[in-house]
C-alpha cells in the first residue's frame, strides 16, 4: 500500500468525526441561518432541536456543517452569527436561500475543501489532494491514519475514520440500505444533495484485492466536467487570490488543474476541462483571458485582483448587485 508523499494534513483541523455521523441535509444550512438570526446563542438552548425540527442528536451536525461551510463563525462568548457569505447566500433576499441552482451545491463543496483550515481531513485526503483515484475502505482508513501520523497530530481511531468515511459516502454517494445506512429509504437518499455532484461510487471489493473485503470507494475524477462555468471561475480566481496574490496578474492553468486543493483537484476536472470553461467564462463575462505564454503554458490572466472578479463572477451568475467576499 503507497501514497504520495505529498499527501498530507497541514492545511487542515487536526479533529475527525465532528460530525456526528450526519451529512449535510437539505434545509439545515438555512435552519442555522434562520435560527441564529434569531437568536445567536440558539445553539445553546436545550430546545434548539425543537427550534430546527430535528432530532437533538442532529444539532451538533448542524453547527458543524454551518460553519464547516464558512457560513457561520463565532461571535461574543459562546454565541455564533453568520458570516458575510452566509448572509449573501441564505438571507431571505439572498443569492439562493432555497438552494435550487446546482452551482450552489458546487460552491459549497469548493468552500468546504478549499477553507483554510478545511474541517473535513478525511474528506481533504481523498478529493483534494493527489492520489488514487480508487481505494478500499481498509485502504483509505490505513492512510489517513497515516498521514495523520505524519503530520505529528494525535493519530484517530479506526473507528473513527471509519466513520468519517461513511459520512462522506452518505454525503456524495447515497444508496438505499447501503452498508453506511442500512436502514436508509429512498427519502433517506433524496434528502442528501451532494449526491447529484457525482462525485463518488461505492461498490463491493473487487477483484484486485481479495483479501481486503471492506466496500470499494471510487472518486469520480470526471464529475466536475459537468460543473456550471461561474462556480469553475469563481475557484480558479479565488485559489489564484491565495495562491499567487492580487498583483500577480495571472496563474497558470496547469497549475489551477492539478495542484494540491486547486480547483481541478477539488472540482474533479482536468487540465482540458477548466481551460475550456474558463475560456466559456471569459467569452461570456469578459473579466478575465486564458492566452498562451511566450513559454507555451496556458495562463488564466486579470486586470483587477482575482478576488474582486471571482465576486463578480458569482454575482452575474446568480444576478445579484454583488458577490460574496473572497477572503
Amino acid at each position: 500500500m503507497s501514497r504520495s508523499p505529498l499527501a498530507d494534513f497541514s492545511g487542515c483541523v487536526p479533529a475527525f468525526g465532528q460530525h456526528h455521523g450526519y451529512p449535510p441535509r437539505y434545509g439545515w444550512l438555512l435552519k442555522a441561518h434562520e435560527a441564529l438570526q434569531a437568536d445567536p446563542l440558539a445553539f445553546q438552548r436545550p430546545d434548539v432541536h425543537i427550534m430546527l425540527g430535528v432530532g437533538a442528536s442532529q444539532v451538533g451536525a448542524i453547527r458543524f456543517w454551518a460553519h464547516a461551510f464558512g457560513l457561520v463563525a463565532p461571535a461574543d462568548g459562546r454565541a455564533l452569527e453568520p458570516t458575510a457569505r452566509g448572509r449573501w447566500l441564505l438571507d431571505e433576499d439572498g443569492a439562493d436561500p432555497y438552494m435550487e441552482d446546482v452551482a450552489t451545491y458546487w460552491l459549497l463543496h469548493w468552500w468546504l475543501l478549499s477553507a483554510a483550515p478545511c474541517a473535513v481531513p478525511t474528506w481533504h485526503f481523498l478529493i483534494a489532494q493527489p492520489g488514487r483515484f480508487r481505494y478500499t475502505r481498509a485502504e483509505l482508513r490505513a492512510l489517513v491514519r497515516r498521514a495523520a501520523e505524519d503530520c505529528g497530530w494525535r493519530v484517530p481511531a479506526d473507528s473513527t475514520v471509519a466513520r468519517d468515511i461513511s459520512c462522506l459516502v452518505t454525503m456524495y454517494a447515497p444508496t438505499v440500505a447501503s452498508p453506511d445506512q442500512p436502514r436508509a429509504s429512498i427519502e433517506d437518499v433524496l434528502a442528501n444533495p451532494f449526491r447529484d455532484l457525482g462525485v463518488l461510487g461505492s461498490a463491493p471489493q473487487a477483484d484486485f484485492n481479495r483479501r481486503d473485503r471492506s466496500h470499494e470507494l471510487s472518486v469520480n475524477r470526471q464529475a466536475g466536467h459537468r460543473a456550471p462555468d461561474a462556480a469553475v471561475a469563481y475557484a480558479c480566481l479565488s485559489y489564484a487570490a491565495l495562491a499567487v496574490g492580487a498583483n500577480a496578474g495571472s496563474i497558470s492553468v496547469p497549475r489551477l488543474a492539478t495542484s494540491t486543493g486547486s480547483p481541478g483537484r477539488i472540482l474533479l476536472t482536468d487540465t482540458t476541462s477548466l481551460h475550456k470553461s474558463l475560456n466559456r467564462s471569459a467569452r461570456r463575462w469578459g473579466l478575465f483571458e486564458v492566452v498562451e505564454s511566450s513559454a507555451g503554458d496556458d495562463m488564466l490572466t486579470y486586470a483587477e485582483p482575482p478576488a474582486v472578479l471571482a465576486s463578480r463572477v458569482l454575482a452575474a451568475h446568480y444576478q445579484r448587485r454583488k458577490g460574496p467576499n473572497v477572503p
